[in-house]
């Protein structure tokens, strides 16, 4: 009798490795301390989670089912380390929330993602600047450009890669609701290429939003997105290029450009890079020309595979419309020093 239950005992524990052997929980937690001023405010000092990577933590697992096919799942939910609140509110997995089917075909998901041009997610395609979708005012993704962020009700396509060449598409029925009729709902929809071989990576997306659910009396335009990007691998040194071009609604039309590099020292990873902005923007009260620039530069030092350190200072300046903009991404600066931890 002892001898049977020892054997069930030892049956049962290897199905749960079993099941669980395809199933991985993983995470990031960044905490730092970011000193910033925005043109006539005041300087502030507060502990800043996630301000290059967003701390977050997630499951994900894949089942095999034969011939090169495969199902799988991705539950991601994003949270602050200074608070332990949630980093979205009323949203369990915030970050992305899918199923996905992939093989010789290419991968198919379906549910909460970010956009071919976030930076963040399974499905994003962005290159050409060094400092990327974090790192504040220096974001590719922050405000003073256009950015689509993550969506819901998705769609999301990737074919397989055909010699360095990857094609990806993106609908929504909804980018937060799709319970009303199809005309009552905001789509998002996002085609792209990205190239990938030797030293070369380069990006091109073409992103829209229709606003369908503008309330009361706004008009209901389209937003739309060009972003390309390119980058040139020559060793220790990464020189990249980006490029946006921006007509959101409101009268919003944009041109934004970067120029920036990687550069591998002491033992570390330099990034730097330089923006340029010019267009114009209707609601601005004082002028519709607006024109901004930044510069930035960060510091990212391994201490192991999973930890590292991170500094980085960064300035913004603007004119005309945003001449007197009061805030840090038009107008200011930021100082940070933090540490990221993966598991």
């Amino acid at each position: 009798m002892k001898k049977s239950l020892i054997a069930l005992a030892v049956m049962g524990a290897s199905t749960v490795a079993f099941a669980a052997s395809n199933v991985t929980l993983y995470g990031v937690i960044e905490e730092g301390v970011l000193v910033q001023k925005a043109k006539h405010q005041d300087t502030t000092v507060s502990l800043k989670s996630g301000f290059d990577q967003g701390s977050r933590w997630g499951i994900r697992g894949v089942e095999e089912l034969g011939n090169g096919y495969a199902v799988g799942f991705i539950l991601e939910q994003g949270f602050n380390a200074d608070d332990g609140s949630e980093a979205m509110s009323g949203k369990q997995f915030s970050r992305e929330s899918q199923l996905y089917v992939q093989g010789g075909f290419g991968k198919l998901g379906f549910g909460r993602f970010g956009t071919l041009s976030s930076g963040a997610g399974s499905y994003q395609i962005v290159t050409g600047w060094a400092i990327g979708t974090g790192f504040g005012l220096s974001s590719w993704t922050s405000k003073i450009g256009t950015s689509f962020s993550r969506v819901d009700n998705g769609v999301a396509y990737q074919t397989p890669s055909f010699n360095g060449l990857q094609l990806s598409a993106m609908y929504s029925n909804g980018t937060k609701t799709d319970d009303e009729k199809w005309s009552k709902n905001n789509h998002y929809y996002g085609i792209g290429a990205k190239y990938e071989a030797n030293a070369i990576k380069s990006s091109l997306i073409f992103e829209a939003v229709d606003n369908k659910d503008t309330a009361g009396t706004e008009k209901k335009k389209t937003q739309y997105a060009i972003n390309f990007g390119f980058e040139y691998n020559l060793g220790t040194v990464t020189p990249m290029f980006a490029y946006q071009w921006a007509h959101q609604d409101e009268g919003k039309k944009t041109n934004m450009f970067g120029l920036s590099a990687k550069v591998a020292v002491g033992g570390g990873d330099a990034l730097v890079g330089a923006r340029y902005l010019f267009g114009d923007d209707a609601p601005t009260a004082t002028d519709d020309k607006v024109r901004s620039w930044n510069i930035g530069a960060a510091y990212i030092y391994p201490l192991s595979k999973r930890t590292a350190l991170k500094a980085y200072a960064g300035y913004a300046d603007s004119s005309k419309g945003w001449k007197d903009t009061e805030e840090v991404v038009y107008n200011g600066y930021q100082l940070f020093l933090g540490m990221r931890h993966s598991f």
